[in-house]
């Protein structure tokens, strides 16, 4: 069995997270990964405080087992987010699209383990010395908001930089990935895109589902660059008509205004020509509709034989 430092400071049983998908990781799915061993994460995106504190009850609900939340930190509800998971005593926070600091010393003196999704070695410097717990880093591969950087050249690199342990996120969908992180210095792996076809992610229209299951290799693109917040998602008639305003003469406010609610339509209406797909490249590789428990156990066992295979390569 595959286990590390992660698990023993988070009381689970596999190094492996569940993304905080904005409009789809609720607590049904969040619930069902803590059940399977891993860290199930209730995304927060745009909602209100009162909409993940009825979350965070759903989960616990259905699981005894540790969650964590996600609190995207461009959303206006942030503040009162933030206030929420120390009010519901949520063991686990992880943080994305923005920087923490403002928060930290409050989720710490609530004995709240703040887990910070980082792009870059500067901020992971940045988050080791405000105290965080340990730190994801999260390559450009990933769904979403992205970075600069490729999972394979940041892992190392904030592994060097910090003395926490370090989930690797980004293009991870299989057990090669899991141990290809742990070959890198990470101790753990966050999956997103391959949680979208569990079981339990009921959140999705079927259209959305249907395409990460017909994806290809080169299904997805990055749009929003120009207005310094880069997202990865499937190559859709909306994601190639925003690529082209962003070399009009269309205003940033403007261009900014086409994206609003686009997530949301794909979530919800799986709507094809105006929706949002979000979606990681390891997409193509994703092609199985399974229970979220079994995901985690076949990344972990599809792992372990390669790890231990490993000495086969020093002579």
């Amino acid at each position: 069995m595959i286990k590390s430092e992660i698990c023993e400071l988070l009381g689970i049983e596999y190094p492996v997270f569940q993304g905080g998908m904005a409009w789809i990781a609720d607590g049904k799915l969040a619930a069902a990964v803590s059940n399977g061993g891993g860290l199930g994460i209730i995304a927060a995106g745009n909602g209100s405080g009162e909409r993940v504190r009825e979350q965070i009850k759903i989960a616990r609900t259905l699981t005894d087992k540790p969650i964590g939340v996600n609190i995207m930190l461009m959303s206006p509800h942030a503040d009162e987010v933030a206030q929420v998971v120390i009010e519901e005593r949520v063991p686990v926070v992880t943080t994305g699209a923005g920087n923490p600091s403002k928060y930290m010393a409050g989720w710490k003196e609530a004995n709240i383990k703040v887990i910070p999704v980082v792009a870059s070695v500067a901020m992971a410097k940045l988050m080791t010395r405000l105290g965080a717990s340990a730190l994801i880093a999260e390559g450009g591969e990933s769904g979403g908001h992205v970075g600069e950087l490729t999972t394979m050249v940041l892992v190392p690199q904030i592994c060097d930089a910090t003395h926490l342990p370090v989930i690797a996120a980004g293009g991870i969908a299989d057990g090669r990935g899991v141990a290809a992180a742990l070959m890198l210095g990470a101790c753990g792996v966050q999956m997103g895109t391959r949680f979208l076809c569990a079981e339990e992610c009921t959140t999705i229209h079927p259209n959305y589902r249907e395409r990460i299951l017909k994806a290809n290799d080169l299904c997805t693109m990055v749009t929003g660059k120009r207005l310094g917040h880069p997202v990865r998602s499937l190559r859709t008639e909306f994601a190639r008509n925003y690529a082209k305003m962003e070399f009009s003469g269309m205003s940033d406010a403007e261009l900014d205004g086409k994206a609003s609610g686009a997530l949301r339509l794909a979530v919800t209406e799986g709507d094809l020509d105006k929706g949002c797909f979000m979606s990681g490249q390891i997409a193509a590789m994703v092609n199985k509709v399974q229970p979220a428990a079994e995901i985690i156990r076949e990344v972990i066992r599809e792992a372990e034989p390669i790890l231990l295979g490993a000495a086969a390569w020093v002579k």
